[in-house]
């Protein structure tokens, strides 16, 4: 098995998934790769990369004797044979999908395990662990979703409020009307508002070069949502599906409205306390991660064939207020889902409400959503409950089943996982939950449909 495989330079330009490397990124990995060379050195990648599939496959045979210049230490821990398929799965996401590294916990009535893949820092060779802090994207909304069916429970707002009685004047224009909105549609993504990640403008800022330029940049809810405001709305209220940012962006707001204060101190007063997630926190403008944190390698969105890969550890995340802005670790994704899914942080109201789902378009990753959380039909006739974020660096996914008997969460340090190979990132789920061998023909094809590609930010 390739767990906690510890990278050579060969695998390095694995991990780099046929790109073009930055300079920066390329003598950190050990490339020497001037700017006059970068179609030398991308060839050189591209060699490396087939040496390190070849040893990848030798060593997934039990081979010890390694033919090459390829050469492996550190070689990973033998999982319970209950999770070796998913081991397989995390392998594959270095091997195969060509991502730097991945770190997983499962929880099942067996007690809890965890595996890694590849690295935490392609350039010191560090493996991911268990411990590691990351940004866990659009996770976030799971948690502000809760909040805000803890405040239905309360009797502080109904879901059927108009996002007009809350933010009176504030969603109007172009076609959009706040007064047609309700807080179960923002919630459910069934709101038709515009995503803002879509606008052109904003793209210009988080996507690429603007990236490098603005990283550390504050944005205000407000200003935000006057780049959604530019756009007509994506459909009525409640005639159709789609995901979008914008809407838990207008969540977080009324939740400031109905109690106060912010969603952040919310959410920390009802989730993060009682449940004793420590490590779990919203940065505000503080752009660092904590240790231990994995390197966040990113191609920015870039959708090129060799886009660069660039350090985008340390980012500032208020554009993504109340939509992706978190920062955890897969023990504390591990138990708020637990909690969750248990029943102990909603009425049974309330959960069955969260759980009251909406279908999404044919040949996305996931088939249902309800309140902040996504629903995934897997092969073995489950469904299993929870949500993924994709951000700068950093894909995370955290699901489990209803009852919580069963809880995964990962999480990914490279961000360009596309649809050739998206089924690698749900063999993880199928692995876990299923029991089925990754790489086997999946009984669902995933289009990377724009309402929930893991190549854009969400």
């Amino acid at each position: 098995m390739l767990g906690r495989l510890l990278l050579t330079e060969s695998h390095a330009a694995r991990a780099a998934g046929g790109a073009t490397l930055s300079p920066s990124i390329a003598r950190s990995w050990g490339l020497r790769m001037h700017s006059r060379t970068v179609r030398s050195g991308a060839r050189r990648v591209r060699a490396r990369l087939r040496a390190y599939a070849a040893m990848a496959a030798s060593l997934a045979l039990g081979v010890t004797a390694l033919a090459g210049p390829a050469h492996a230490t550190g070689v990973g821990h033998h999982p319970p044979v209950r999770h070796q398929l998913t081991q397989e799965a995390l392998d594959r996401l270095v091997t195969k999908a060509g991502l730097p590294g991945v770190a997983a916990l499962a929880r099942d009535q067996n007690g809890t395990w965890s595996g890694t893949a590849g690295v935490a820092d392609l350039d010191t060779g560090r493996e991911r662990v268990a411990a590691d802090h990351f940004r866990a994207a659009s996770v976030t909304k799971t948690f502000l979703a809760t909040v805000m069916l803890q405040l239905e429970a309360e009797g502080a707002l109904r879901l059927d409020d108009s996002v007009e009685r809350w933010l009176p004047g504030v969603i109007r224009g172009n076609g959009n009307d706040g007064r047609r909105i309700s807080v179960r549609q923002l919630l459910q993504q069934t709101s038709g508002l515009f995503n803002f990640a879509e606008d052109p403008e904003l793209r210009k800022l988080y996507a690429g070069a603007g990236f490098l330029d603005h990283r550390y940049d504050t944005f205000a809810p407000e200003d935000v949502l006057k780049a959604v405001l530019r756009h007509r709305p994506l459909f009525e209220p409640g005639s159709g599906w789609a995901y979008s940012n914008t809407n838990y962006l207008v969540a977080g707001m009324i939740v400031d409205k109905v109690t106060g204060h912010s969603y952040r101190d919310e959410i920390e007063r009802r989730i993060l306390r009682p449940l004793r997630l420590g490590e779990t926190y919203f940065p505000g403008t503080d752009p660092s991660l904590p240790a231990p944190h994995p390197i966040a390698y990113s191609k920015l969105y870039v959708q090129a064939p060799h886009a660069e890969v660039h350090d985008a550890t340390e980012y500032n995340t208020t554009m993504w207020a109340g939509s992706a802005d978190l920062v955890s670790t897969t023990g504390d994704l591990k138990h708020f889902l637990t909690a969750l899914l248990h029943g102990d942080l909603l009425p049974p109201t309330q959960m069955r409400a969260m759980l009251q789902s909406a279908h999404v378009p044919e040949g996305a990753l996931f088939n249902r959503y309800g309140l902040g959380l996504m629903g995934r039909d897997l092969s073995c006739g489950i469904t299993v409950w929870g949500h993924d974020g994709s951000l700068h660096g950093s894909l995370t996914h955290v699901s489990g089943t209803v009852g919580s008997r069963h809880v995964l969460a990962f999480n990914i340090n490279g961000d360009w996982l596309t649809q050739q190979t998206a089924q690698n990132y749900q063999d993880v789920m199928e692995a876990e939950f299923c029991g089925r061998k990754p790489g086997t023909t999946s009984p669902r094809k995933y289009t990377g449909l724009p309402a929930s590609d893991m190549t854009r930010p969400h």
